[in-house]
C-alpha cells in the first residue's frame, strides 16, 4: 500500500542578533519594531539566509549593517530555535529555523540609529536583576509556580516540578544561580506565566494578576533568544575575558566591577573582587590617574591582552556579595 506523500513545506533559515552593550548601569540590547499579529513588538535584528550570502555569519553581519547601521565586532553562533510552536510561520506557510548571535559592541545607548534602539534587557526579565536585593517580583511569581507544583500527581511528578522550581528560582532553599536565565524562561512558559506561550490556542491561561508578572514580551520567539544570550554571557564572563569586549579602552577597577554587576545582575564585594582581577592577571595600571570618580582619585587600568596566552580560562570566577 502506497503511502500519501508528506506535504511539501519550505524551510526559512533566519539570522537573529542579541547585540549587547552596556550602557551606564544598564545592560543593553538592540531592538527594532515589528509588527506582530496584534500590536507592534520589540524584536532583535534579524534577516533570512540568502543565496548572496558566502556564510551565516555572514549573512547576519550583512543583516545588522542593513537594519542598525551597526558594523559588529565580537561574534558567536549560540543556538538554533525552531519549534513549529514557539514562533509563528511566515504568512505563505513556511517554516522557520533561527539561528541565534550573541554579539557584543562597545557602542552607547544614544548611538542607534533609525527605528532601533537600546533597551535595558532586565525590562524583559524583571526577576533576574538582584544588585539591589531580590526582586519584588519573585515573591509573586512564587504562589503561580507553587500551584504548578501542587498541581502535579503526588510522587515523582510532583518532586520533579519541585525541584525544577527550586533550582530555576532559588525556593525552598536552594542557592540562585545568575546562570539559569533560560531555565526561569522556559518553566515561566510552560506553566503559561509569559505572554509569548498565550499566543497559541494549546497555551495554558494565565490568571489577570500572574499576566502582569513577565516583564514585556518581544516579537516571535525573541525573549528565548535573548534568555539564550544572557545564559550565555552570564556562563562566559567567567571563563572567558569577554566582558573587556563591553569596556571601553581604558578604565577603573570600579567601572570594571560595575560592568560585571550589571550583566550577572548580582552585587559584588569591591575587595574580594578586586583580589581577583589581580589574581587573574587581567589588567595592568596605565600612568594615568582618573579623577572625578566619586571618591578619591582611581587608577586607570586596560586589559592585558597576553592572559589569553597564559591561562586556559582567565575568566572573573566571582561570588555574589551577601551583603
Amino acid at each position: 500500500m502506497n503511502q500519501a506523500p508528506a506535504q511539501e513545506q519550505a524551510v526559512v533559515v533566519d539570522l537573529t542578533a542579541v547585540i549587547v552593550s552596556i550602557a551606564g548601569d544598564q545592560p543593553c540590547v538592540l531592538v527594532r519594531p515589528r509588527q506582530g499579529r496584534k500590536a507592534v513588538l520589540e524584536a532583535l535584528p534579524s534577516g533570512p539566509l540568502e543565496l548572496r550570502h558566502r556564510t551565516l555569519e555572514a549573512g547576519l553581519r550583512a543583516w545588522v549593517a542593513a537594519q542598525t547601521g551597526t558594523s559588529l565586532g565580537y561574534v558567536e553562533q549560540l543556538y538554533t530555535f525552531g519549534d513549529q510552536d514557539r514562533a509563528p510561520d511566515h504568512g505563505d506557510g513556511s517554516r522557520v529555523l533561527s539561528i541565534g548571535y550573541l554579539a557584543l559592541t562597545r557602542a552607547g545607548k544614544d548611538s542607534a540609529p533609525g527605528e532601533t534602539v537600546w533597551r535595558d534587557w532586565y525590562r524583559h526579565f524583571p526577576w533576574e536583576d538582584w544588585r539591589r536585593g531580590q526582586p519584588a517580583v519573585l515573591r509573586d511569581l512564587e504562589k503561580p509556580l507553587r500551584r504548578w507544583v501542587a498541581a502535579a500527581k503526588a510522587g515523582a511528578e510532583r518532586t520533579s516540578r519541585k525541584e525544577r522550581a527550586g533550582l530555576a528560582f532559588g525556593l525552598d532553599g536552594a542557592t540562585w544561580s545568575d546562570e539559569r536565565v533560560l531555565d526561569r524562561y522556559e518553566l515561566l512558559y510552560e506553566i503559561g506565566i509569559v505572554a509569548e506561550a498565550r499566543r497559541g490556542s494549546r497555551a495554558p491561561a494565565a490568571s489577570p494578576a500572574e499576566a502582569k508578572l513577565d516583564g514585556l514580551p518581544m516579537a516571535a520567539d525573541h525573549r528565548r533568544i535573548l534568555a539564550t544570550a544572557i545564559t550565555r554571557l552570564r556562563a562566559k564572563i567567567k571563563y572567558r575575558p569577554v566582558v573587556f569586549e563591553l569596556m571601553p579602552p581604558t578604565f577603573t577597577f570600579l567601572q570594571l566591577q560595575r560592568a560585571v554587576e550589571t550583566l550577572a545582575g548580582v552585587r559584588l564585594h569591591k575587595q574580594n573582587f578586586r583580589r581577583l582581577v589581580a589574581q587573574q592577571g587581567l589588567v595592568e595600571e596605565t600612568d594615568a590617574i582618573i579623577a572625578g570618580t566619586g571618591g578619591r582619585p582611581a587608577r586607570e587600568l586596560r586589559f592585558r591582552q597576553e592572559a589569553i596566552l597564559e591561562r586556559p580560562a582567565p575568566g572573573l570566577r566571582f561570588r555574589p556579595s551577601a551583603a
